[in-house]
């Protein structure tokens, strides 16, 4: 409910920001467009969302957009179209936050090295990758180091790869890994002992032969009872594997 006088004072909103980066929307048009203004509210953010009140002229400025990323990338969302194919800028957003690929130029999310960099601190980040990239194998395997789930956007051939499977269902409590796996690495006992031992419940992926497999059904159950509903009805009446 400022005037439009207080909202154009320099030192009234400059102390505003300070204190709350959302005052930068109540500014004049010409403090939003002010670099030290604009600054000032992007430190009191630690995400970066103040970039939504800056205007078009400092969403294009590199060095406005660099010092958003201080926690995270994820000022690359408010960057303008030129800054968001600036591949030394991606590249530092996406160390910062791997998720901030989302917001890259087509071109950076085919660049190897942009995509590598951003699925090594978010594995999910891959669903963000160009389809090359999502077939390429290095690429595929430091995802799901990263995060066992991330196999769900590796394309099909990969997730018939029993290394990267292997990687994938070996990350503690991702019991969704698994069931992104091909059928016949469902089948394969290894992985699915190696699945169960993290996340009892990952049973639930496994072929049916394996939900009928006394020591895959006992490791699962041990790691998380509930794990015994999807063991085969045999097994759910086995004394042993229910005293568990």
């Amino acid at each position: 409910f400022a005037s439009e006088e207080l909202k154009d004072n320099y030192d009234i909103v400059l102390t505003a920001v300070k204190n709350n980066y959302k005052a930068l929307q109540y500014a004049s048009e010409n403090l939003r467009n002010n670099y030290n203004i604009v600054l000032a509210a992007i430190e009191s953010d630690y995400l970066g969302s103040a970039l939504l009140y800056a205007s078009d002229e400092l969403k294009n400025n590199r060095e406005i957009i660099l010092s958003s990323f201080r926690f995270y990338g994820y000022g690359m969302y408010y960057a303008s179209k030129e800054l968001q194919d600036d591949r030394e800028l991606v590249l530092t957003a996406v160390k910062k936050y791997g998720y901030a690929l989302k917001f890259a130029s087509k071109k950076l999310r085919k660049d190897r090295e942009v995509v590598l960099t951003a699925v090594k601190t978010k594995g999910d980040a891959l669903k963000f990758a160009s389809k090359k990239l999502r077939k390429d194998r290095e690429v595929v395997l430091t995802a799901v180091k990263t995060k066992g789930d991330a196999l769900r956007y590796a394309l099909k051939k990969l997730r018939n790869d029993r290394e990267i499977v292997l990687a994938a269902v070996g990350q503690k409590s991702y019991s969704d890994a698994l069931k992104y796996a091909s059928d016949e690495l469902k089948n394969d006992r290894e992985v699915v002992l190696v699945a169960v031992k993290q996340c009892g419940e990952a049973l639930e992926y496994a072929s049916e032969d394996l939900k009928d497999d006394y020591d895959i059904v006992l490791e699962a159950v041990r790691q998380n009872g509930y794990a015994l509903k999807y063991a085969s009805d045999e097994l759910k009446r086995n004394r042993n594997i229910v005293l568990e």
